[in-house]
């Protein structure tokens, strides 16, 4: 019989298509970025302190190490010096680079002022002796007098400026070109590098190129920038043994890079899983309706990667985390809908997902707070498309089996397990935490490369000490920047490595220099430098200090004291530590102070609309406390092994009661939906599980510990929903369906 192509039937079509095509273009715009802020706390004020200083200064550099296998080959040797100072102008030059600092382009700057400063301090030794001579001669002095006059008058000035140019005379002429005056200036007489130099020449056989690009670069412009330098560095033509390009830019670029490759083959790699789950635990049954639950949750994942893309809001690596998440739970929907005869219960339950992975938003990191927005789209979306497309398909009647009232020994199995989730809440402050941006890399060959830098500077990341004030280039404001400078490396010297101070290169004026030394000190040093350690406006002065990568909880200790070790700052003027390191350790203080909070309101939020959505509470009661005690066994079993949290797992209650108030409320519902309830769990795990392929150790670790989680969650939904059976009547016979109404797991 031939179907006639009804105006309704064309307008569903039409509407298909126009759904379809929107869809696909929505994907299409979707943007994966991996920015350092989206693993900060925003709006802290440790990260507005570190974007305030990236304006002044430039952002996290991006570090090339260059090796040679002969001591000083990369400065001393034939054509390397050219060729390093070629290879800097041409970084300096690239797009969005604020400023580049290295050892050739340092070496020419101090060329070019030491020929003008010695030809100064000359110019004003001699005027100084002449202007006094000539006084003297005035006055009718004797000539024994007159030299004298003279002599005096040039003598304070040799004895703060005399030391530069007897230094600097041996080396010869002041240039590039001359191998005595790099030698003289880089190296000491060992032929080690000079301390003040170690953060462009940290060995003798290395030299560094530090690329601070502008503040505020996107995820595109960074992984640009860093694709350049790596271009610019490979095609310089230097006689390097090895190279090593580096930094947060870079770690942050590799994520990206990582995440957006594997988006589509961890999301393909759950879909073919979860395909093969339906079609092999389904009966004999048509494709349609084997296929119809995954089918939904891929159009509900898809629909919510397209809202982000037509929004133009780009998602973190938790794109990655997105989809086995989604294809997994949301799966799990059609199922409910096929078992539960009740459908205004499963879309109470649905609502209650959401409102748990919601929750995940009261975390201060910002990709936390993005999946877990993006979980809950994810849940409501495939949930409304599960009504759409299985409208069709009835589910079956009620048909409750007649439960035991639970005896003396279920009752202690109950209390024990009480008893052990009890013990993993109160551990729960117990468990470290790893907040670190550099965790999020773990497992990649970028953050190997970042560690086997800092084998080479002595250093990964750096904290600045900020001098604020009205004129942070005074007596009193230098005096103690050297003061600050000098209790820093006293207590702190195995841990904290000076980089370029503000007393390093001014320290040729002295102990006490006046206001006019200090003016004139800066106008001999090149800005080049001096732009390096005071902002533009003198308002501001750094100290930069370079330390390694270590626990978050020492790294705090360390911050703390070394603000504690600081002395008074100059009257009027503030004092703050800057720097990755420093927001870091706010970002673990904050994720580690808020346990409890993370945990406890996914379990309120979907509790809460349990209990205003179903007719009986008692249910909704049981789903939390299952939620609460899958939560309090993890956390156990966590603890007892000895691992840690991450920002992901930290919010364990919030994860665990998505699928333990849907496990619960199945279990308590009839024979058939705790059949379903089994598959779903298996059909959760699954999509966990396929996290474990990643590269990215934090998502595998995630995948593993959340997949642990859904069985925590069906045996404390068990558990639950056993403990609180009662004796019910027989159940009523049951209305056969024919098989095309059964919707089978």
């Amino acid at each position: 019989m031939r179907h006639r192509i009804t105006r309704r039937r064309l307008l569903a079509a039409v509407l298909l298509v126009a759904t379809l095509a929107t869809t696909v273009a929505g994907v299409l715009r979707l943007r994966v970025e991996t920015t350092l802020d989206s693993f900060l706390p925003r709006g802290d004020p440790a990260v507005t302190a570190l974007a305030d200083n990236a304006r002044s200064f430039g952002g996290d550099p991006i570090v090339a190490v260059l090796e040679s296998s002969a001591p000083r080959g990369l400065l001393l040797g034939q054509g390397q010096l050219s060729a390093l100072m070629r290879l800097e102008g041409t970084l300096a030059h690239l797009p969005d680079v604020a400023a580049v600092y290295g050892p050739a382009t340092i070496m020419n700057q101090i060329a070019i002022t030491s020929q003008d400063m010695i030809a100064r301090l000359s110019g004003t030794r001699d005027g100084l002796r002449a202007r006094a001579e000539d006084d003297a001669r005035g006055k009718g002095l004797s000539a024994a007098a007159v030299k004298a006059a003279g002599e005096a008058a040039v003598g304070d000035f040799d004895r703060r400026y005399g030391g530069l140019l007897v230094r600097g005379l041996p080396a010869g002429l002041p240039t590039t070109s001359n191998p005595n005056f790099v030698q003289n200036v880089i190296y000491d007489g060992a032929g080690q590098p000079r301390a003040r130099w170690h953060f462009v020449v940290p060995t003798a056989n290395s030299v560094t190129v530090l690329v601070r690009p502008r503040e505020g670069l996107d995820e595109t412009a960074t992984r640009r920038l860093v694709s350049a330098v790596r271009n610019a560095v490979s095609a310089a033509g230097l006689a390097t043994s090895r190279t090593t390009v580096t930094g947060v830019p870079v770690i942050t670029s590799a994520v990206t890079d990582e995440a957006t490759g594997e988006i589509p083959l961890i999301g393909g790699l759950a879909l073919v899983v979860l395909l093969l789950r339906f079609l092999l635990a389904s009966r004999a049954q048509s494709w349609w309706r084997k296929l119809w639950p995954l089918t939904a949750a891929v159009t509900g994942s898809a629909l919510t990667l397209a809202a982000f893309g037509w929004a133009g809001l780009p998602v973190s690596f938790g794109a990655i985390m997105l989809l086995p998440l989604l294809l997994g739970i949301g799966s799990s929907f059609p199922l409910y809908l096929g078992a539960v005869a009740d459908r205004r219960k499963v879309v109470v339950v649905s609502l209650a997902s959401a409102a748990a992975f919601g929750s995940l938003a009261i975390s201060p990191l910002p990709f936390v707070r993005e999946l877990g927005l993006a979980l809950a789209l994810g849940v409501l979306l495939t949930v409304a498309v599960t009504l759409v497309l299985g409208h069709k398909m009835a589910p079956p009647p009620r048909v409750r089996t007649q439960g035991a009232a639970p005896g003396a020994l279920r009752w202690v199995v109950v209390v024990c397990l009480v008893v052990l989730a009890a013990a993993g809440w109160v551990a729960l402050p117990r468990l470290d935490v790893r907040a670190s941006p550099e965790d999020v890399a773990s497992g990649l060959p970028a953050l190997a490369q970042a560690r086997y830098a800092e084998q080479v500077l002595g250093s990964s990341g750096q904290v600045s000490v900020v001098l604020r004030g009205t004129d942070t280039q005074s007596p009193d404001a230098l005096r103690w920047l050297t003061q600050a400078q000098d209790a820093a490396v006293a207590r702190f010297g195995d841990q904290l490595r000076p980089v370029l101070t503000a007393p390093d290169l001014l320290g040729f004026l002295g102990d006490q220099p006046t206001a006019q030394q200090i003016s004139a000190g800066m106008q001999l040093l090149p800005p080049y430098l001096t732009t390096a350690v005071f902002s533009p406006d003198g308002r501001q002065a750094l100290l930069s200090f370079g330390l390694k990568f270590q626990d978050l909880g020492a790294q705090a200790q360390l911050l703390r004291d070394l603000r504690a070790a600081l002395p008074p700052p100059p009257a009027g003027d503030q004092v703050d530590t800057v720097g990755l390191p420093v927001a870091a350790v706010h970002a673990y203080d904050q994720v580690s102070r808020d346990r409890y909070p993370a945990n406890l309101t996914g379990i309120a939020a979907a509790g809460l609309v349990l209990l205003a959505g179903l007719r009986r509470r008692s249910d909704a009661w049981r789903a939390m406390l299952a939620a609460a005690l899958a939560t309090g066994w993890m956390i156990a079993g966590l603890w007892a092994l000895g691992q840690s949290l991450s920002p992901l797992t930290v919010a364990l209650g919030s994860l665990a009661s998505v699928t333990a108030c849907e496990f619960t409320i199945l279990l308590l519902d009839g024979a058939r939906a705790r059949r379903v309830a089994m598959w779903a769990c298996a059909t959760s795990a699954i999509g966990y599980l396929a996290l474990v392929p990643s590269r990215i150790g934090l998502l595998r670790e995630f995948g593993l510990t959340l997949a642990a989680t859904v069985l925590l969650s069906y045996l404390a939904a068990l558990a639950v929903a056993r403990s609180g059976q009662r004796r019910k009547s027989r159940p009523a016979a049951r209305t056969a369906l024919p098989e095309a109404e059964l919707v089978e797991v």
